[in-house]
């Protein structure tokens, strides 16, 4: 029988998610992924990353905090349709006390085509209290190795842009 090990993660950079495959049911009437489900594939991936940083599923159980979505910036590029394999990177921007700053992107698993980006900014969250909290040293530890991992990292297209016409 193994032991349990108690480990430190690697910060890869940027964050890969596991494979992912577009729905069929995910399909709108205009014959490709409907926008909604973007997000949806864009959470999956957020979802992984939180559980390496060590506030995912477990954290809230036992801590009772989270993390809560409080602005997306999502730029739609290429289409997607049934049954397309996909990746989303996650790159962590920034962070402070009670806020992170990141950016995924959304490829083509097997073509290696980017479909779409989503820029975020996240509260983290006493499940308690529901108002914004400082994250345990324990995390922030973690989201500045992440942060280090990722600063040599260039800043993504898209990053910081807004909404307007020209």
């Amino acid at each position: 029988m193994l032991d349990r090990v108690d480990f430190e993660p690697a910060f890869f950079a940027p964050f890969v998610s596991s494979p992912m495959r577009v729905e069929a049911g995910w399909i709108d009437y205009n014959g490709h992924l409907n926008m909604a489900y973007y997000n949806v594939l864009f959470d999956r991936a957020v979802d992984e990353a939180y559980e390496l940083l060590g506030c995912g599923l477990d954290y809230l159980k036992t801590r009772r905090h989270s993390c809560f979505t409080a602005e997306v910036h999502v730029r739609y590029l290429r289409e997607l349709n049934a049954g397309d394999p996909v990746r989303v990177t996650f790159q962590l921007l920034d962070f402070d006390a009670k806020r992170l700053h990141y950016f995924e992107q959304l490829f083509h698993a097997r073509e290696g085509w980017l479909s779409a980006t989503s820029e975020n900014m996240a509260l983290h969250v006493d499940m308690e209290q529901k108002k914004t909290a400082p994250f345990p040293s324990s995390i922030a530890a973690r989201l500045a190795r992440m942060k280090a991992a990722h600063a040599a990292l260039p800043v993504p297209d898209g990053a910081g842009r807004r909404i307007a016409m020209r």
